[in-house]
């Protein structure tokens, strides 16, 4: 059984930030990437860029819709004593990172910033001069479903233009992954919780639909495309001249 992929408004994205169902639903979040093992599959995403890497200076990473920053400090947590420096960017249209966290990255040697601005308007704003023209490694988890067929070529346009690896992490659309989005009230989840999951796989990926959209010339980029999990899509593109050459 396959259904098309139809993208609607989550509830918490209509949300304030200081909503108490906002902020339930994110813990609920955490928890979900738990049991999706998603910090394990974007690692594992993540971990050949580093082979690539010359060391000469800071790995640039940039999370895109990164939320809290509590995933991507999971995956610091990890990788720290493996990856030389990192310097990381948290993307989000909302103020989400305490200092509790963004001092956890201190600890871990990684840098944190945070840019507070709505993916779009990043997508087609000039790279500002103080960031790099082009990241090592741009992140997303759950992240692209939001986008509907006109928006996410757009998106993966800027993001292609942006840096040399990608990495995404999204809701695989399938049978099993809705039984399990109508499930998801038994560990604990909130109704809002509930009810976006349930939106999120419909909004999923499968196949190779993101390698379809993703732009440029076959011949220069690596492209990954698979699911992962029971529940999860798996999408990682890699310049060819990167790729061959090494980061630098």
């Amino acid at each position: 059984m396959t259904f098309p992929r139809t993208v609607s408004h989550e509830t918490l994205d209509l949300l304030a930030p200081s909503d108490p169902r906002a902020t339930r639903s994110r813990r609920d979040l955490r928890r979900v990437n738990r049991i999706m093992g998603t910090r394990d599959i974007i690692m594992r995403g993540m971990q050949p860029a580093l082979g690539r890497h010359s060391g000469y200076r800071p790995v640039r990473v940039l999370e895109l819709g990164a939320g809290d920053g509590t995933l991507m400090l999971s995956v610091a947590q990890e990788l720290s004593g493996s990856w030389p420096a990192v310097q990381l960017a948290l993307l989000d249209r909302l103020p989400l990172l305490d200092a509790d966290t963004s001092n956890a990255f201190a600890r871990l040697g990684w840098s944190v910033q945070t840019l507070t601005v709505d993916v779009l308007d990043w997508a087609a704003a000039p790279v500002p001069q103080h960031l790099p023209p082009r990241w090592d490694l741009i992140v997303t988890n759950l992240f692209l479903h939001h986008f509907d067929d006109l928006r996410l070529p757009e998106l993966l346009s800027a993001i292609a233009a942006r840096c040399n690896w990608f990495v995404a992490c999204e809701p695989r659309r399938s049978p099993i992954s809705l039984i399990g989005s109508y499930l998801i009230g038994a560990v604990g989840a909130s109704r809002v919780t509930r009810e976006d999951a349930v939106l999120s796989v419909r909004a999923g990926f499968r196949d190779a639909q993101l390698s379809i959209v993703w732009p440029g010339d076959r011949d220069d980029w690596q492209l990954q495309e698979h699911a992962a999990g029971l529940f999860s899509h798996f999408f990682r593109a890699a310049r060819q001249d990167v790729t061959a050459a090494g980061i630098t």
